[in-house]
């Protein structure tokens, strides 16, 4: 905008004029030279028009309104506009805006659209098209490329649509927005989804939404599709599937496939191969109408290959034929009607059961359910198992053979207290259906009890003990510790003897004197193991340690009873045994003492020891006690003394002795080394003096002969010195004259090759140039002197300097010596 009166508008400018007479403002456009009016006003520019290029475009809002003729509408003076509209306007020639019009962004290239490509549009007010179509307000449709779009107001580009590339192996999976047709010509309901499998671009219609490109599946001759429908439907093989339906898809029906949108991959199902060696059961098959048989088994024998149809599963999976060596037999039981015609064992009806023996294979038929493998049971001569009949309830011991159970047979378990379990020593390592084994010790004796024949025996050690099916092992429960205690020992077998145990009892004298008596006893049983009776007394008394203990001290007690202390102390082991052993007819003290009920016998009593319970009778026996270690002791003391003394003296003599013989010795030893010393020293001076005398006459005989060698050996060096020195100069001077015999014979030879170069290049160019051009150039200067100085009319020219003085004289006579003899040669 200018204040200026005079205004100069270049060609493309132009200005807004307000006339504020009229308050209209004009457009004025250049090449123009505007004079301003007093009441004019220049409300914009000058600004150049707008220019638009070929296939561009610019949005201008507020355009003004054009008629039938294509000029603007002028009312009231001023150009006419539609206010809120807005005008796409292309290329044309340069224009300017009117008042109120304005430029909505920039000048825009038109937009173009590529191959396989589309805009997705959208009315946003109603209008028809130029194919005469009447669009509505939410129309879509698309604008196919190749192509230039051609914009306009009333449409709106939502997004660009380029097309999918469907490869070999793949489909797109489209969805309805809503109703339509299809590219294939068929209806398609909103939100149907459905799938493009045809090879190459894919542009969406409008009025569908792409979900997702589905690649194809693999198939192999090792893997297969399991599908499931997902509503009913006919699929791609014509076959109408309902709603939930499972199938496969394997290799002999296509190699590749690509799901349907009513299909659910559900997994790959692997092929199950069987070897000759293998088996498999069947769960629920299927049968040829594709219906599972629920709670039917197939059984399928290897060589074989298939696949699991939906529904079915295998039984324990792949099995391996049962091979039965001849130690061997399976337990079969049927589970239905039944005939082995294989193995010829008959018809079977549910719920029977047989055994079968090897060697053979077997591969379990669907009506057989086998309960369990078993093997021979190898037993040794003292080994063996407990064996129950299933169809009796009797239950038996095999001892001593390799045995088979039948059919109706099962080992039986043998169940033991758990002292027994603890006392075998094979508390939770047991095997209950073996025979229970105890080796009883020697000279031991065991009581196995039958619970079924209510009869004992007894068995003597060294034994193996086998029990059968009903018989126990009795328990015994001794006394023990000291004093006695009941049931502090629990053993199955008692020791015939001979042995001892220990006890402490209290006894009480006359004078009422309580005393601890520890005495140990000696037994063993006198039995007979031939005699049964014998062997069934010696448990009828259950704790024979308790009961002869409490006899003997019993007796003890009554004995010590009527003895004062004194006496008990002088006369213990006496009193003890006679009340113990008791005295025969002649008033001795009997050897033994018998126990009838169970042949117990006591051979010996010994008392290992006596301390009084009361503390005053003890510290009286032990004052007297201590009184008699002590004389004891003061005379051995004595004793010891006088022969400590009578052996000192003894020693001291002898010492004083062997003293005396020492130095008189010592004395004749000395004697001897003194003569001996003087010897040594007359040898000593004489063989020193012979010996300095030949080392000076050796030394002065070998400082000669240094002398004389060192001499000859320094006259060596020099002549050697000189010889290397008059060999080195030489070989230098050879070496130089070498050096420049080869230098000049390098620097002839260089010559030699240069002259020869130029030689060569000399001629080289004299017939390069040839004769008559050598002639000419060496004409060619003096001739062309003789005409330049000719036509200047000049006879001779000098030319210097002046910094070189000139002897004119001489040249002078030179110059017209020339001159003569150029003009006698030339002519002149």
């Amino acid at each position: 905008m200018s204040d200026s009166h005079v205004i100069r508008l270049k060609p493309l400018e132009y200005i807004h004029v307000l006339d504020n007479n009229t308050n209209v403002t004009t457009v004025v456009t250049g090449p123009k030279t505007f004079t301003r009016l007093e009441h004019e006003q220049v409300v914009s520019g000058p600004s150049p028009m707008l220019m638009i290029p070929p296939r561009h475009y610019c949005v201008i809002a507020n355009p003004v309104i054009i008629d039938e003729a294509g000029k603007a509408v002028i009312e009231n003076g001023s150009a006419k506009l539609r206010y809120g509209d807005e005008e796409i306007r292309v290329s044309r020639d340069p224009f300017p805006l009117f008042p109120g019009e304005m430029l909505v962004g920039k000048v825009t290239p038109l937009q173009v659209v590529a191959p396989n490509a589309a805009l997705r549009l959208r009315c946003i007010r109603d209008f028809t098209d130029d194919k005469g179509k009447k669009r509505v307000a939410g129309d879509e449709w698309l604008f196919v490329g190749p192509a230039t779009y051609p914009p306009a107001v009333e449409v709106q580009v939502v997004e660009v649509v380029r097309a999918t590339i469907i490869k070999e192996g793949q489909a797109l999976k489209l969805r309805a927005r809503r109703a339509l047709v299809d590219s294939l010509g068929k209806e398609r309901h909103a939100g149907e989804q459905w799938l493009v499998r045809t090879v190459g671009a894919y542009l969406p219609n409008v009025d569908e939404e792409l979900v997702e490109t589905v690649n194809s599946i693999t198939i192999t001759d090792k893997k297969a599709i399991h599908l499931r429908a997902r509503q009913t439907y006919t699929d791609s093989f014509d076959i109408v599937r309902k709603s939930g339906q499972e199938w496969l898809i394997t290799i002999a029906q296509v190699e590749s496939y690509i799901p349907d949108v009513y299909e659910e991959v559900v997994g790959e199902v692997k092929i199950t191969t069987l070897n000759s060696r293998q088996y498999c059961v069947v769960l629920d098959p299927v049968d040829e109408k594709g219906n599972n048989q629920y709670g039917k088994r197939l059984l399928k024998k290897g060589e074989d290959s298939f696949f699991l149809l939906p529904g079915e599963r295998l039984e324990k999976g792949i099995q391996s034929i049962l091979v039965l060596d001849q130690e061997e037999a399976l337990l079969l039981r049927a589970t239905e009607q039944y005939t082995d015609n294989e193995h010829e064992t008959g018809e079977h009806k549910p719920g029977d059961r047989w055994m079968l023996r090897g060697p053979r294979d077997f591969i379990p038929p669907v009506q057989v359910e086998i309960i369990e493998k078993r093997r021979v049971i190898p037993l040794d001569e003292n080994e063996g198992i407990y064996v129950r009949d299933i169809k009796t309830g009797a239950v038996r011991s095999v001892i001593g053979e390799s045995y088979l159970l039948k059919s109706n047979e099962e080992l039986w378990e043998k169940q033991l207290p758990p002292i027994v379990e603890e006392l075998l020593g094979k508390a939770g390592s047991r095997d209950k259906t073996r025979v229970v084994t105890y080796r009883a010790p020697h000279n031991s004796a065991v009581q196995v009890y039958d619970f079924k024949a209510k009869k004992s025996r007894v068995a003597f050690g060294p034994e193996l003990v086998l029990l059968g099916p009903d018989e126990h092992i009795t328990v015994l429960s001794l006394s023990g510790g000291k004093p006695k205690l009941q049931d502090q020992i629990k053993s199955l077998s008692i020791r015939l003897g001979p042995d001892f145990m220990t006890d402490i009892i209290t006894v009480e004298t006359s004078d009422h004197a309580r005393l601890s008596l520890q005495l140990a006893y000696s037994w063993h049983f006198d039995v007979n193991p031939e005699s049964a009776e014998d062997a069934l007394r010696i448990f009828s008394v259950p704790d024979f340690v308790g009961d002869a203990c409490k006899a003997i001290a019993s007796r003890v007690r009554g004995a010590v009873a009527g003895a004062s202390f004194d006496d008990f102390h002088r006369n213990s082991a006496d009193i003890i045994r006679g009340a113990v052993f008791g005295f025969d007819d002649n008033k001795s003290v009997r050897s033994t003492f018998n126990f009838k009920p169970n042949k117990l016998v006591v051979t010996n009593i010994d008392i290992q020891s006596v301390e009084p319970i009361d503390q005053r009778t003890r510290d009286s026996l032990q004052k007297s006690v201590q009184l008699a270690i002590e004389i004891t002791t003061q005379s051995q003391e004595a004793t010891a003394r006088h022969e400590a003394m009578r052996r000192d003296q003894e020693a001291r003599g002898k010492l004083e002795r062997m003293r005396i013989e020492d130095e008189a010795q010592a004395e004749k030893q000395r004697i001897e080394l003194l003569q001996l010393q003087a010897h040594s020293a007359a040898v000593e001076a004489t063989g020193q003096a012979t010996a300095e005398a030949r080392a000076k006459a050796e030394a002065a005989s070998i400082e000669g002969s240094a002398a004389v060698n060192q001499s000859e050996l320094r006259a060596r060096a020099q002549r050697i010195k000189a010889e290397s020195e008059l060999a080195q100069v030489k070989a230098s001077q050879i070496a130089e004259l070498e050096h420049q015999r080869r230098l000049n014979e390098l620097e002839l030879s260089k010559a030699k090759k240069v002259a020869e170069i130029e030689t060569a290049k000399f001629k080289e160019t004299v017939e390069a140039i040839g004769p008559a051009t050598i002639e000419a150039i060496a004409r060619a200067g003096p001739e062309m002197q003789a005409k330049l100085l000719e036509g200047l009319g000049i006879q001779s020219l000098m030319i210097t300097d002046g910094n070189s003085p000139i002897n004119l004289f001489n040249t002078a006579n030179g110059l017209l010596g020339n001159a003569a003899g150029s003009s006698s040669s030339n002519g002149f």
